[in-house]
């Protein structure tokens, strides 16, 4: 097998979102297969943090405060990236909140704040990041959609609208930008365990409950979400354009086996 068999070796790739568990676990694998990767974060001490641990291992990484709702603040990110590292060529839209709340009381303050990061905050970056990837006569870009995509996710404010209309700018930038050699897919992953999801496997029986539900009778890490990203991110995945990459274990496959169904 060839060393190089993703052909990543060199390529210059940026991760919003960066200082978070699936945030630096792609960043991290993409490190791993030898891409150089800016890490952009609200928190950028954070994200500098995450980078030095790369560098550590001899990877080519450098971690920077953005907040992915300015086009200001992003631009400023990623030109400070490319005197570093180079022109980007790979754009992970990862950065996302949450503002839970009931459809029937939240203040639409908080659903247009959230709007703003998990929706707006990608077409953004993906703007900023064209210009470069047209100088390289190309690029690829992955968005982080959810599962919530497809399934509403009660009682989660904007969340669900918010990563649905993630599927579809990934859509319909796969159809304008295709013709100049930018590729744009989605990786919707379903429960994945990271810092920030920690609080509910603390409480009893949550873990086993989550994985008897599963068909791969596992709940998903970090990795799994950063290897499919890195397949779409690579050379290996030049014909996919415009797709969306589920990555949860068979959740989306059990649905209708909750529904109740007499003699079963």
């Amino acid at each position: 097998m060839a060393q190089d068999w993703l052909g990543l070796s060199g390529r210059v790739a940026i991760v919003t979102g960066a200082a978070g568990g699936i945030g630096s676990g792609i960043a991290a694998e993409l490190a791993a297969v030898g891409a150089a990767v800016g890490l952009l974060d609200r928190d950028g001490n954070a994200a500098e943090a995450v980078a030095a641990t790369l560098r550590a291992k001899g990877a080519k990484a450098v971690g920077l405060g953005c907040d992915t709702t300015d086009e200001a603040s992003v631009r400023r990110a990623l030109s400070a990236t490319q005197d570093v590292l180079g022109p980007a060529e790979i754009l992970v839209n990862n950065a996302g909140i949450l503002r839970p709340g009931p459809l029937a009381e939240i203040p639409i303050a908080e659903w247009n704040a959230l709007l703003a990061v998990n929706l707006t905050g990608y077409l953004v970056c993906a703007q900023a990041a064209r210009e470069q990837m047209l100088a390289k006569g190309g690029g690829v870009i992955v968005h982080i959609a959810s599962i919530a995509a497809t399934n509403p996710q009660p009682r989660s404010g904007a969340y669900s609208p918010s990563k649905a209309g993630v599927a579809m700018l990934s859509r319909q930038l796969a159809a304008e930008w295709g013709p100049d050699g930018i590729r744009s897919n989605v990786v919707s992953p379903g429960l994945i365990r990271t810092p920030l999801s920690e609080s509910f496997y603390q409480a009893p029986g949550v873990l086993e409950r989550r994985e008897a539900m599963l068909p791969s009778r596992r709940v998903g890490t970090p990795k799994d979400i950063a290897d499919a990203v890195v397949f779409l991110a690579s050379p290996r995945a030049a014909y996919v354009n415009g797709a969306e990459l589920l990555v949860d274990g068979g959740l989306e496959q059990v649905m209708m086996g909750l529904v109740p169904r007499p003699g079963y």
